[in-house]
């Protein structure tokens, strides 16, 4: 059983809540995104060049269309202060279909 996936959530965190609430306003004023939710203070622990790291960050989450999630990820890219920057797209497979055609209808 093949499933077209229409509707996507785009995951990517900040290590600021300026600079993710400055991201999220973009997006969603250039259309990329229906909406932002912002997550603030998510613990990360990681490891980078070498180096067991703990931080705080904040999670964005986007709401979006498929059609839409390339070029949202790649403005996310631009804008972000990250070398590499945790950008990730997950399947949304089932939904409120007003939701979901609100989220259409936004963009």
């Amino acid at each position: 059983m093949d499933i077209e996936i229409e509707y996507v959530t785009v995951y990517t965190t900040f290590p600021s809540k300026v600079e993710a609430k400055e991201t999220a306003k973009i997006l969603v004023t250039e259309k990329l995104a229906a909406c932002a939710n912002l997550i603030d203070q998510m613990e990360s622990i990681y490891v980078w060049n070498e180096q067991l790291e703990e931080s705080t960050e904040v999670v964005c989450l986007l709401k979006t269309t498929m059609e839409k999630s390339i070029p949202l990820m790649q403005r996310i890219r631009d804008l972000h202060s990250y070398e590499t920057p945790c950008i990730v797209c997950w399947p949304v497979l089932k939904g409120n279909p007003d939701y979901l055609d609100w989220i259409r209808n936004s963009l």
